[in-house]
């Protein structure tokens, strides 16, 4: 039975809209196909979303917070900072790789959306550079990881392994040979976290 506007919710008008966007597409997709799709007005949708742009934030930040939430995890466990860090980058490009191959039409669908969301893909970003400052924090605590501004080696982290979770380079994630250089690239920064300087720093001398 359809949904009324009494039962209907705005996590409902989320699925539905994901699913309309993959039949559609973001250029033709509409506030009427979603409402069609849930066996509503459209006027119901407006009352959860008050525009098509909001309805259109909200579901990207919904696409975004998936991955936000599973790293989360990793960056929350009582384990060695080290071997985190390398599950939390891994993990990130698995799930960046993940949704770009098993549905391409919704990562394609998504990667226009995210040029409309910026406030969306802000938080986003801000968010995992934040998980990474926790990892790189513990490990100073501990002595593993030497720097003395966390947030900066969280930002030069993630920019540093862009090509990994980067969706400009989502052709670059199926070819041979990009998980020994994923591992390559871990090792590297890896080093430099272990040295006395770190990464962020800058020494000079002369």
């Amino acid at each position: 039975m359809p949904p009324t506007s009494e039962t209907l919710t705005a996590e409902r008008i989320l699925e539905a809209t994901e699913e309309v966007l993959r039949r559609h597409g973001p250029a033709k997709a509409t506030v009427v196909d979603v409402a069609r799709a849930l066996g509503v007005s459209h006027g119901s949708v407006y009352r959860h979303f008050r525009t098509k742009a909001a309805l259109r934030e909200a579901v990207t930040k919904r696409w975004l917070d998936r991955t936000s939430e599973s790293l989360s995890v990793i960056a929350g466990r009582d384990s060695d900072p080290e071997e985190r860090l390398r599950s939390w980058l891994w993990a990130l490009f698995e799930a960046k790789r993940r949704k770009a191959g098993e549905d391409p039409e919704l990562f394609a669908t998504y990667m226009v959306l995210v040029d409309e969301a910026v406030q969306a893909v802000d938080d986003h970003i801000t968010d995992l550079t934040a998980q990474l400052a926790q990892i790189v924090g513990d490990g100073v605590t501990t002595g593993a990881f030497h720097t003395a501004d966390e947030r900066l080696t969280a930002r030069v982290l993630f920019q540093a392994s862009g090509r990994f979770h980067d969706p400009c380079y989502a052709a670059e994630w199926v070819r041979p040979g990009v998980e020994t250089d994923l591992e390559a690239m871990l090792g590297l920064l890896l080093a430099g976290l272990r040295s006395e300087y770190g990464l962020g720093e800058h020494r000079y001398s002369g």
